[in-house]
């Protein structure tokens, strides 16, 4: 695989920046996650960051080299993540627990998939135009009812995350068939919440991915002005050999079957001290299966 990328996290108008993201790659698969810590709720710097630990930790362990069933394992790892966040709670005796949006995607071979619940966004840009995006799960993108009927105070409140007393709602997308220069883009409400679709996608597609994110970034901070919210971003764009070797390009031909690497680093937890629930994972197996079958049935 060849891909340029580009990530960067700035904090707002806020107390603490509570977004983080990052990714992983072996030698035939790669791994692309953000997660934005909810506000209103303890510690969402560190239901954003278990999240993102475990999805690379289990990551790590399917991807040898490859992960062979790509919206399972999305589905998995993203409710052992929510598992893990309300495991953290209890065991720290929160009477309210971390809550944190996902989104997640697997590129491999020539196809991507991904994975969202919540409000933190996944873009795909081709030829200059918006191929598709994510559909946040707040009632403005569901509610029948026209936005017109919704107030401003609540048309942009999520009805599902991680962390919550009540099991996440999420979906899986794809895979779809990638094409030479592809960008796909994983962000959080940030940047989409002042910047529009097009907006977005024309930058995408005007410049390599290292100079259109940040560029993004600090439009989507001057936007928002002092309240501000924090903006975080990572970009890919695939198989670029024109700016392959003038922007932070990835080779993965290079590495031997077995290695992995990583940008997503243990930061506020210790990884080896987090107990993967194998059990709750078993035992959610028979949902996530359902809630696949469902989400595949739709799009059909």
């Amino acid at each position: 695989m060849k891909f340029s990328v580009f990530q960067v996290s700035r904090r707002g108008g806020r107390e603490k920046n509570e977004d983080r993201m990052g990714y992983c790659y072996t030698r035939e698969s790669g791994l692309f996650v953000l997660a934005d810590g909810m506000g209103g709720h303890p510690e969402g710097e560190v239901a954003s960051q278990l999240a993102l630990q475990i999805v690379s930790a289990l990551y790590q362990k399917e991807a040898r080299p490859i992960v062979k069933d790509v919206p399972a394992f999305l589905a998995s790892a993203l409710m052992a993540a929510h598992h893990q966040i309300l495991r953290y709670a209890s065991e720290k005796g929160m009477l309210d627990t971390p809550r944190t949006t996902l989104v997640a995607a697997i590129v491999q071979g020539t196809s991507a998939t991904w994975i969202h619940c919540g409000d933190s966004r996944l873009y795909v840009a081709r030829d200059g135009e918006l191929l598709t995006r994510t559909r946040d799960h707040s009632y403005i993108e569901h509610k029948n009812a026209s936005a017109s009927k919704l107030t401003a105070m609540n048309r942009n409140i999520l009805f599902t995350c991680l962390g919550s007393p009540t099991k996440p709602r999420f979906d899986v997308t794809g895979p779809i068939t990638l094409q030479q220069g592809d960008k796909i883009m994983l962000c959080s409400d940030g940047l989409w919440g002042t910047l529009s679709d097009a907006e977005i996608v024309r930058q995408l597609s005007q410049q390599p991915v290292s100079e259109a994110v940040p560029e993004l970034v600090e439009r989507a901070l001057r936007s928002g002005g002092a309240r501000s919210d924090n903006v975080t971003a990572i970009a890919l764009e695939w198989e670029t050999p024109d700016v392959f070797e003038s922007t932070r390009g990835i080779s993965t031909d290079s590495i031997h079957d077995g290695v992995f690497a990583s940008t997503i680093q243990a930061g506020l937890l210790d990884l080896a001290a987090v107990d993967l629930d194998d059990a709750a994972i078993e035992r959610s197996i028979a949902e996530i299966n359902e809630a696949i079958r469902r989400s595949a049935a739709r799009k059909t």
